[in-house]
This record gives structure tokens, C-alpha cells and sequence, in this order.
């Protein structure tokens, strides 16, 4: 099958001169709640920011999330966010894409895998025997500026250039609020079941990656004036993973999350609309935001 590249007609930008200049260095993988900075070496490279904010009643455990950041050729980020009805079963959610994430991180150089994200995500969950589910995204950034992206369930990724969207990737779902994601059982999606793309780059572009907790929190058009507002890559993760964070605990703002279940059929008692009244309010979960800026060292 052939995968798609994605090309856009944009003028190229450049980062700002105000950037960074120092930032720290990471190969590790990344599960804190804390803002970190990693700048990755190479002809064409990631400079990267990552946040997490863990739902409020899973403060404890740091969440459900999981992701990490490595260095090798142009750089790779990665996403899991746990499926948290494990909990039902008395299996804890965040040891799946924890371990999951651990293995994906661990085999990213390794020869079979040849720097392909289906085929790390295949290897990673052929590795991890926790019990469990997650949905996962991959992004593995080229010397040469393509970016390789494969993703199973609704972890997402946008590219924003000269402040326009110009490449997003779209949720998979069996039904509402039910993500395609690989999972512990027999009978549940694989690699193959990934949407794999691969996207062209230039210096300057914005790459946002988040669990479904900022996409169902944060519209597109906030994602680009928040992120545009810094030349900190790791303030701007910051910054999107606290706005995603706000609207979650706002019953009064409609969120994408609130859109999309009114346009599936799910709302206010009748009663209710009668007085004007509809769904509101953002989803509270778990939180995960990385920014990367392409840059040329």
C-alpha cells in the first residue's frame, strides 16, 4: 500500500532568533509532569517541549498517559494514552501504555523496525505483556524533513506552518467515545490497523502532538494562537497542555468534545432544551502536549 506525502504550498518560515539557544538534552523516555526541553541533533531536527497534566483524581499515579522523546537521526515523539475502563477490572490503565512506551522508545533503533513508526508500534506491542489497552501515535522525523507518522485511536498530531494547520490527523473510532486501540486481548486492532502518512517538512514548521485530552479540550484555531505566542517550545507545551486543563473544569464552554456528542445524537434532556439549555463543558482527563519546532542545525 502506498502511503501518502503530504506537501504544502506555504512559504517557508524560520525560527524565531529568540530561541533557546541551550535547551537540555533527552533520550530518555518521558513520563513527568513537568515541562522539559530537548533539542535533537541533525541535519534536520526536532527542538521539542513536552507537559503532562494528569487527570485530578489520578494525580497520584502521574495518569494514564504515557510518551517519550529520543534523539536518534531526526528525532521521535510518541503518545499513549491508557483506555482508563480497565479500571472496572481492577487493572490499573496506566501500566499498558507505560510499558508500551517503553518498549517503543527501547526499539527505535533497532534494524527490523529500519525507522518505520508501523513497525516500531508493531514490535513495541508484540513486547508488552501488562494487561491493558491504549491508543498510540508515532512521529518519526528524517534528515531530509519527512515525517513519518503512524497512529492507532485518537491520539493526534498537527503541523501548523506560517500560522495555518496545513496536515492533521484524524481520530479512529468504533463509535463515540470509543478510540481503535491495541490492547492486552486477542482480539483488538494491530499495526495494520494504523492511518499512516508521511508529511514534508521545513524549518520553521510547528509539529503539535497531544493525547485526546487536548484535542477534546482545545479547538484547532486556539492550538495555533497559543503555540505561535512562543519561541519556547517547552512554554508552549505548557501553555496548551494548562488551556486544555481549563476548559476541561469549564461546565459553560463548549468543547469539541461537547460538538461532536450533540452532533452524535447525545444531549439535554428534552425538558432541558425547552429552556434553551444544551450539553456543555470540556472532558476531564489526562493531559499530554508535545511541541516540536523544525530546525536545522
Amino acid at each position: 500500500m502506498a502511503i501518502p506525502i503530504f506537501r504544502a504550498s506555504l512559504p517557508q518560515s524560520h525560527l524565531p532568533s529568540n530561541l533557546n539557544s541551550n535547551p537540555k538534552k533527552s533520550c530518555g523516555l518521558l513520563f513527568c509532569a513537568s515541562s522539559d526541553l530537548n533539542y535533537v541533533r541533525s541535519e534536520v531536527c526536532f527542538c521539542v517541549g513536552t507537559h503532562l497534566i494528569p487527570h485530578p483524581n489520578k494525580v497520584d499515579k502521574g495518569g494514564e498517559d504515557a510518551f517519550f522523546v529520543r534523539s536518534y537521526n531526526g528525532g521521535v515523539i510518541a503518545v499513549a494514552d491508557g483506555v482508563s475502563g480497565w479500571a472496572e477490572q481492577n487493572v490499573d490503565p496506566s501500566l499498558f501504555p507505560k510499558e508500551l512506551m517503553t518498549n517503543a522508545s527501547d526499539l527505535v533503533e533497532d534494524e527490523e523496525v529500519n525507522y518505520d513508526p508501523q513497525i516500531l508500534i508493531r514490535k513495541a506491542h508484540a513486547a508488552t505483556s501488562s494487561v491493558g489497552s491504549a491508543t498510540v501515535i508515532v512521529a518519526m522525523l528524517e534528515r531530509d524533513g519527512i515525517l513519518k507518522v503512524a497512529n492507532v485511536g485518537d491520539c493526534g498530531l498537527r503541523v501548523i506552518r506560517e500560522g495555518q494547520i496545513i496536515y492533521s490527523t484524524f481520530p479512529q473510532q468504533h463509535y463515540f467515545d470509543c478510540p481503535y486501540q491495541l490492547s492486552s486481548k486477542v482480539v483488538s486492532q494491530t499495526y495494520l490497523d494504523a492511518a499512516v502518512s508521511n508529511v514534508e517538512l521545513v524549518e520553521g514548521d510547528i509539529v503539535v502532538m497531544g493525547s485526546e485530552g487536548l484535542f477534546d479540550n482545545v479547538f484547532n484555531h486556539e492550538i495555533v494562537s497559543t503555540v505561535v505566542r512562543f519561541s519556547d517550545v517547552a512554554e508552549a507545551a505548557k501553555a496548551l497542555a494548562n488551556l486544555a486543563h481549563s476548559h476541561s473544569t469549564d461546565s459553560n464552554f463548549s468543547s469539541p468534545f461537547s460538538l461532536e456528542a450533540r452532533a452524535r445524537g447525545f444531549d439535554v434532556p428534552l425538558w432541558k432544551k425547552f429552556f434553551g439549555m444544551k450539553l456543555t463543558g470540556g472532558k476531564l482527563d489526562d493531559i499530554t502536549v508535545i511541541v516540536g519546532h523544525v530546525v536545522r542545525s
